[in-house]
């Protein structure tokens, strides 16, 4: 298995630079296969919202990336749940840090983000949120 940083992944998604792109294409067509930890995902969806990409094609990117046959992230079921959080309109940090807490089995997660708290609240997230 082999772990993928942001730019590898930004460029497949992205297409931005040519060379790069091309070479992540090749990269991707090897029969190897290929991973990601979240903090890498995290990266990356802040790379592709400062391209000015919406959610809704954001979260559409990383569904794309996440069927390539060779190619699934670490925490692949926390990944896939913060996705659906971030999709609901949860900033996707938050709703990884949520999600990987919750894999934790943690009973709660403890923050002074108000905003965040509402929409974990609105979207039934575990572990539930308390405010500080």
């Amino acid at each position: 298995m082999i772990a993928l940083d942001t730019n590898i992944l930004a460029r497949f998604l992205l297409r931005d630079d040519e060379a790069q792109y091309e070479a992540a294409v090749g990269l991707l067509k090897k029969p190897r296969h290929y991973t990601t930890p979240p903090t890498v995902l995290i990266e990356l969806v802040w790379v592709l919202e400062s391209t000015d990409y919406d959610r809704a094609t954001i979260a559409h990117a990383l569904r794309l990336l996440f069927n390539l046959p060779n190619f699934e992230p670490l925490e692949f079921d926390a990944v896939l749940r913060a996705l659906n959080w971030y999709e609901a309109g949860m900033d996707f940090a938050d709703a990884m840090h949520l999600a990987l807490s919750g894999k934790a089995k943690a009973e709660s997660f403890v923050t002074s983000d108000k905003a965040f708290a509402k929409r974990a609240k609105k979207e039934e997230a575990s572990p539930p949120i308390e405010l500080l």
